[in-house]
């Protein structure tokens, strides 16, 4: 984290603030979707497949690789100085 707490919002868009209470960039609406679904899970894992569930009525083909790429960005937008691939 940023050296302090992230404060998300969820009602109206989704939207995340640093600990300095300055917006986090969190790029288009399917990575603020996927962001929303993990917050309403609550800290427990979500399973990929889950993700693309209920990200799309009909998966396209990529689903699997979209959504990897949607939770780097999160990660990378969320926790900078977080290593590459750290768990």
């Amino acid at each position: 984290m940023h050296g302090g707490r992230i404060v998300f919002g969820v009602l109206g868009p989704v939207t995340a603030e640093d600990a300095q209470r300055r917006p986090i960039a969190l790029k288009g609406p399917m990575h603020r979707a996927v962001l929303g679904r993990l917050l309403v899970a609550r800290g427990r894992t979500v399973p990929v497949n889950d993700l693309i569930d209920d990200l799309w009525v009909a998966p396209p083909e990529g689903a699997l690789a979209a959504v990897r790429t949607f939770v780097a960005a999160l990660r990378k937008a969320i926790e900078p100085d977080r290593p590459a691939r750290a768990p």
